[in-house]
């Protein structure tokens, strides 16, 4: 796969980017970098090593969740931009 000019405006859309025309060319590159080293990556055999969920064994000491002080709808959607009945309203991110 590579990226071109067109895909990278889409990108930039979907991630409500502003690219400038002169910072077009090197982001291509760079991410026909990042492919590149990814399809590297992909002719590794891989067989017999286990998937990795986490790179250390060390785990986190987790507290329990506790329901503390709770802000109420009404006084959470006071200062909201923009609101419709109970929810934030939130412009649309995928088209």
């Amino acid at each position: 796969m590579k990226v071109d000019h067109e895909t990278l405006h889409k990108i930039a859309h979907l991630a409500r980017l502003d690219v400038r025309p002169e910072e077009e060319q090197p982001l291509v590159e760079s991410l026909n970098d990042v492919l590149t080293w990814m399809e590297q990556l992909n002719e590794i055999d891989t067989t017999g090593v286990e998937p990795l969920t986490h790179i250390s064994s060390e785990l986190n000491v987790l507290r329990e969740d506790v329901v503390a002080h709770q802000l109420p709808r009404e006084q959470a959607l006071e200062n909201a931009p923009d609101k419709t009945d109970q929810y934030f309203q939130v412009p649309k991110v995928i088209e």
